[in-house]
């Protein structure tokens, strides 16, 4: 049987390292990477927005549950968007 992952501080500072990841990801898709038509262009973009979009979900669970992190460790996309509601 296969041992559960432990939830705690560590294992949060590496699903946001993952979510900074694929935000680069994202980005590079967006900017320099080629693809034969669009469609696949598309379907490249919604695999990595839907990996993501499952990570940040566990990484906002595991901060509602408590578990503590370093506002330092933070994806980039999540202090931007920190930043932009502490402005309005």
């Amino acid at each position: 049987m296969k041992n559960p992952v432990p939830h705690d501080k560590y294992f949060l500072r590496s699903l946001h390292q993952e979510i900074d990841l694929y935000d680069r990801k994202l980005s590079y898709l967006a900017k320099f990477a080629t693809f034969a038509t669009p469609a696949e262009r598309v379907d490249a973009e919604k695999k990595m927005t839907t990996k993501r979009a499952s990570l940040e979900k566990t990484a906002k669970q595991l901060v509602a549950d408590g578990v503590e992190f370093s506002p330092a460790d933070l994806p980039r996309s999540f202090r931007a968007a920190e930043a932009a509601s502490a402005n309005q």
